[in-house]
């Protein structure tokens, strides 16, 4: 296993989690804010100048992720349908101004950018902010986590079937293995919520959960492959040592971050 791989992780893990467990609101909502402008930058980085000087728009709405502790809660996904109205609008009116400096493919990446990173990394905050947030926040995380270091064990030492030319390191053995490492970490994880922590999670639920967020969270990893094979480039940058930049270590939660808000919020409500 990559050595740079392992010293990041051991060194970035505790940091989340002190983060995520010891953080008020208004830390962790900059501190998301901040991986959602490092995440832009780098997603402009990679597809060069085709996006020109419109990208200043997206970085506002990264900027607002760092407010969003202000909006009541059960209100916090209004936000998400106000955004990307007032994104078109703007970014258009951006375009007639301007005298057609820009065009309708300027618009389309950026709207990407703030669809894809701004308003997918919103659901993290909106998630924390929930009712018991501190600890079902972890879902997501244990889901992306379980799959990621499974799938790279054993499609790395059993991997023969390749699932997809986007990746070709990835194997079909190994998407499996990420399938039961989420559900495993998340089951142990929800027998520590209910025996420790008060809580009573249902088993079956949380299984349900963990497949369906592992199988969201290699998608996204997909999705960030393909967009790196589309610009021709190996990683977004070299900010994390043995992962690449901050969205190759964070592709997964970007996916996971808000089918989990829907699913959790599913299922406390209706079960």
């Amino acid at each position: 296993m990559n050595l740079k791989r392992i010293l990041t992780s051991l060194i970035g893990l505790p940091l989340v989690i002190i983060l995520l467990v010891f953080g008020n609101k208004y830390i962790v909502d900059v501190a998301i804010s901040i991986v959602a402008i490092i995440c832009l930058s780098e997603y402009f980085n990679a597809i060069g100048g085709r996006s020109k000087n419109l990208k200043w728009l997206t970085y506002i709405m990264a900027v607002l992720i760092a407010f969003i502790h202000i909006i009541p809660m059960q209100k916090e996904t209004n936000l998400i349908s106000i955004i990307i109205p007032l994104s078109v609008l703007g970014l258009f009116a951006y375009v007639v101004f301007s005298n057609m400096k820009y065009n309708i493919n300027d618009i389309a990446l950026c709207m990407f950018a703030i669809c894809y990173i701004v308003i997918f990394l919103m659901f993290l905050p909106i998630i924390r902010n929930m009712e018991n947030g501190k600890i079902t926040i972890w879902f997501v995380f244990f889901s992306a986590w379980g799959t990621d270091t499974a799938a790279y064990l054993i499609g790395k030492k059993f991997g023969k079937h390749k699932f997809s030319q986007i990746s070709p390191n990835k194997s079909i053995e190994g998407c499996i293995a990420g399938l039961i490492g989420a559900t495993l970490l998340s089951t142990i994880y929800t027998l520590i919520c209910n025996r420790f922590l008060g809580m009573d999670f249902n088993y079956f639920y949380i299984i349900i959960i963990a497949i369906l967020l592992s199988a969201v969270g290699q998608l996204g990893d997909f999705a960030a492959s393909s967009i790196k094979r589309y610009f021709g480039i190996k990683d977004f940058s070299n900010l994390i040592p043995g992962h690449g930049g901050m969205i190759d270590r964070m592709d997964s939660v970007i996916f996971i971050a808000p089918v989990a808000y829907f699913l959790l919020t599913l299922i406390w409500k209706y079960c």
